[in-house]
């Protein structure tokens, strides 16, 4: 149907016109982002209390012959015991980065991003209880770790949520999905399907 000026009547264009089904409502949003974080919460802090009563003899029990074991450390820097002398710094970074993903989240409109959000959330806060709540004390304190990938690093459940959490971010990031679940178009895609555009182009020729 038409308007009696000729003009076709049409629901103007939203960012899910592309075909991707819309997002959840927000509070299906907040819901995955605040499970991802609680749940990679409570299994990083269970598994390091086991590690700390099951791999405190110092042994080291494989898992996948030498690509994965169990080894107990106390780790005072990053990734990598990167920064073990500045442990403070380390833990201020980290609450830098925690207060920029609780930032985020109240500009997400996607369960996807809530989802990838919400396990960096998790992991974050999981070593970041460690730092101050774990000898020697609040700031200094070191972050338990007790899976050893072959030798290269030794990590948690809250690095591998962390892990998980950046790969998803970067996968939604390239899948050209946005914070609040939209899809912008690029301009060729536009000019494909928005024969206006195409016309009005013409015109100023």
């Amino acid at each position: 149907m038409q308007e009696s000026t000729g003009t076709a009547l049409s629901a103007p264009h939203s960012p899910h016109d592309d075909g991707t089904p819309a997002e959840t409502s927000r509070s299906g949003v907040l819901r995955w982002y605040v499970i991802a974080a609680i749940v990679t919460l409570a299994l990083d802090q269970a598994s390091k209390v086991w590690a700390l009563g099951a791999l405190d003899d110092g042994r080291v029990r494989p898992l996948i012959g030498d690509v994965l074991s169990l080894r107990l450390i106390h780790n005072s820097g990053a990734a990598f015991s990167i920064g073990g002398s500045a442990t403070w710094l380390m833990t201020l970074i980290a609450v830098g980065v925690t207060l920029a993903i609780l930032w985020s989240s109240l500009r997400v409109g996607s369960s996807r991003w809530g989802l990838a959000l919400g396990l960096l959330l998790g992991g974050s806060l999981g070593n970041l209880y460690d730092r101050f709540f774990r000898p020697p004390g609040p700031l200094e304190g070191h972050v338990v770790d007790f899976i050893d990938y072959g030798g290269l690093f030794v990590g948690n459940v809250a690095d591998i949520a962390i892990v998980g959490g950046a790969g998803l971010l970067v996968w939604l990031v390239f899948s050209n999905i946005g914070l609040d679940g939209s899809r912008p178009q690029h301009a060729a895609d536009r000019h494909a399907h928005d024969p206006d555009t195409d016309e009005q182009e013409q015109s100023d020729d």
